[in-house]
């Protein structure tokens, strides 16, 4: 009984956790998105269209063929962002969608 307690309770407080975390994190998305449209809205859409190339680069380099030989240079760069941008969008659909802060 004991052990059952200490595991429910550890799952809770790490239910918690995750969930204070991805709310700050998309808080700090909003945040950074808000202060760059306030500084300079043309500027801000030319970011995201060049972070959109980016990150489609990646995808092609990780869903596409693969190439002979290893990734290189801006090839590895863009497939390991990718990766990482996709991780933290599913991070944050599992845990950010109960943050009542929207």
């Amino acid at each position: 009984m004991g052990d059952f307690l200490i595991e429910t309770v550890g799952e809770a407080v790490a239910e918690v956790i995750l969930s204070l975390l991805a709310c700050t994190l998309l808080g700090c998305l909003a945040l950074i998105a808000y202060l760059s449209w306030s500084f300079s809205p043309r500027l801000t859409i030319a970011g995201a269209g060049l972070l959109s190339l980016f990150l489609a680069h990646g995808a092609w380099q990780t869903f596409g063929t693969p190439a002979k030989g290893r990734r290189r240079g801006l090839t590895a760069l863009t497939a390991a962002s990718f990766t990482l941008v996709g991780l933290t969008a599913l991070f944050l659909l599992l845990y950010a969608t109960g943050c009542n802060c929207l």
